[in-house]
């Protein structure tokens, strides 16, 4: 590595194909969803709720974040139970479903809010990062996929996979029956194929995400924090 001459040798790691062929869990993958709407007749909650169905179909077992209730970001202490619950959820989450309403050609707040409330690291623990992430948006008009190119850069930046399929249901109310049931379409379809992607992501990930996402500058930086520490140590004694 002489001709690196910025690199912490100490601090490098290389990847390791063995490290990705290991013992498999056995448990249903666990999968969050999370939905952008608080009306009594939401589209985007009848969505997830079809996303759900589909993904115990394929053997996950899932829960269902409710935003009713839920403050807004900075409104509450962070034991506020709304967001304990939300936390709470995404620590026990191994793939997460976001699905969003459009509105002024955003995801709407109370999507925001929910991901806001997620902390990027809760002590030594990331609650978000390495797992799977599959989105959906919902829309009154024609097609659009604003909304999930927004989530899409916060998945990036909760560190979570983000696979690579996505579905946008335009004209959402006339997609769903009185029952609030999607009706048969290629619409529905792409809904299949997101959550079937996702679980197939999923279970290929979910033993592997730490070394996935193990980084050569938290390491680099830990190393020195350490270092700094053991010094410290010596000065003292």
């Amino acid at each position: 590595m002489s001709d690196l001459p910025n690199l912490d040798a100490g601090s490098v790691r290389f990847p390791d194909p063995t490290a990705l062929a290991g013992p498999r869990s056995t448990h249903p993958p666990r999968i969050l969803l999370l939905y952008g709407s608080l009306r009594e007749r939401s589209y985007s909650r009848f969505l997830t709720l079809e996303a759900e169905r589909l993904l115990r179909l394929f053997g996950c077992e899932t829960r269902i974040f409710h935003a009713d209730g839920l403050p807004l970001p900075d409104d509450a202490e962070a034991s506020h139970p709304k967001v304990a619950e939300l936390r709470e959820a995404c620590l026990w989450s191994e793939g997460q479903v976001w699905c969003s309403p459009e509105r002024h050609g955003a995801m709407t707040g109370v999507m925001k809010a929910q991901i806001d409330w997620i902390p990027l690291s809760m002590g030594a623990i990331r609650p978000t990062q390495g797992r799977t992430l599959a989105l959906m948006q919902v829309s009154g008009g024609s097609q659009s996929f604003n909304a999930l190119n927004q989530m899409r850069v916060l998945g990036r930046w909760m560190r979570m996979v983000t696979i690579p399929n996505q579905s946008s249901v335009p004209k959402a109310f006339a997609e769903f029956d009185e029952a609030g049931r999607m009706r048969a379409s290629p619409l529905y379809d792409r809904v299949v194929d997101v959550m079937e992607e996702l679980v197939k992501f999923t279970l290929l990930t979910r033993d592997v995400s730490a070394h996935l996402t193990d980084r050569y500058s938290e390491r680099k930086e830990a190393a020195k924090a350490l270092e700094a520490r053991v010094n410290l140590s010596a000065a003292v004694r």
